[in-house]
């Protein structure tokens, strides 16, 4: 396995500052946003899809830095029931899946998205509870009417550009699980995957190494990110927790670094697990965690994958 990083933390650095800057820390490859939610700082998509010689040189900057483009990020919501709101993310996510073949990305990451609840709605409806019985209703339509239909057609398209999609399970959109994620992946094509997060699945109370045998070859691309759950306003409110990430003291869990979630021992089960299922490819640190700086963040985080993550491949053995 490789380690790398998501470059929107180093968002206020140009592109060759953060190159210098990813170099310095010993990582190996290079997460790209390319719109929607990680915005696009080091890269300009539009520039770039209009020159190929822009595009080759792009990759030529990146490779001689001794670095791999892991995946290139464009998460958002292209089924949002707001038609004008859906299509700028389907229109980056497209230019993102174009871009990626002369690049020689092989994934691009992003959400499922969430449909609202009929075909004049406003705003997503993420339903989580089978009563009223018409919440159900909802899930069916939104499943058959809009995620389905347009993830068969992205997927299409994907292929068509030898790219694969990584949807990142995430609670507030449709695929948010291993049940979801597999759904869709059934109901479409293979080229639809996971990016998997085991931040975004710790705190819903999974175990992460039974996920990751349970999705299996579904898992396109990784990030490494952690949760801390505390347990005593977990006790007083549940696990829910809808509070602003800014009143930090109040909230039932957080995202935190590598490390500051869950001891090495549960890490090193982790990437056991994603040995196990056959993921041999980058762990991208995405660092969220509001109790440390950048560097701390960081720090940590690369400390303690560097401990856990076995960068060349078994030697021969007598069984083998």
């Amino acid at each position: 396995m490789k380690l790398g990083i998501f470059t929107p933390v180093f968002g206020k650095l140009t592109t060759a500052e953060m190159i210098a800057k990813v170099r310095s820390l010993g990582l190996q490859a290079v997460e790209l946003g390319t719109g929607g939610w990680p915005g696009r700082d080091h890269l300009d998509l539009d520039a770039l899809l209009q020159s190929p010689a822009k595009a080759r040189e792009y990759r030529q900057m990146i490779q001689d830095a001794g670095l791999v483009i892991s995946a290139l990020s464009c998460h958002g919501n292209p089924v949002h029931p707001d038609r004008a709101t859906a299509a700028e993310y389907d229109d980056v996510f497209r230019k993102s899946v174009r871009l990626a073949e002369p690049l020689g990305v092989s994934v691009v990451v992003t959400f499922s998205g969430c449909p609202g609840d009929h075909d004049g709605a406003k705003h997503p409806n993420w339903v989580t509870n089978p009563w009223p019985p018409e919440f159900l209703d909802i899930l069916d339509w939104q499943w058959e009417k809009k995620l389905i239909p347009y993830w068969t057609d992205a997927a299409r398209f994907a292929e068509g550009h030898g790219v694969r999609v990584a949807l990142e399970a995430h609670p507030g959109f449709t695929v948010y699980n291993v049940e979801t994620a597999l759904r869709l992946r059934q109901a479409t094509s293979p080229a639809i995957g996971v990016n998997f997060d085991p931040s975004h699945f710790f705190w819903q109370g999974v175990d992460v190494p039974a996920a990751i045998r349970a999705l299996g070859s579904a898992i396109f691309h990784v990030h490494a990110k952690d949760v801390a759950v505390d347990p005593h306003n977990v006790a007083v409110n549940g696990i829910i927790d809808v509070k602003s990430y800014r009143r930090l003291a109040e909230r039932s869990w957080l995202f935190r670094s590598v490390g500051w979630g869950h001891g090495e021992s549960e890490w090193k089960r982790v990437v056991t697990a994603l040995r196990l299922a056959g993921y041999d490819g980058v762990l991208s640190i995405e660092h969220e965690d509001a109790l440390a700086s950048i560097d701390e963040g960081l720090k940590t985080a690369i400390d303690t994958l560097r401990r856990v993550v076995l960068t060349e491949r078994p030697v021969d053995a007598w069984w083998t």
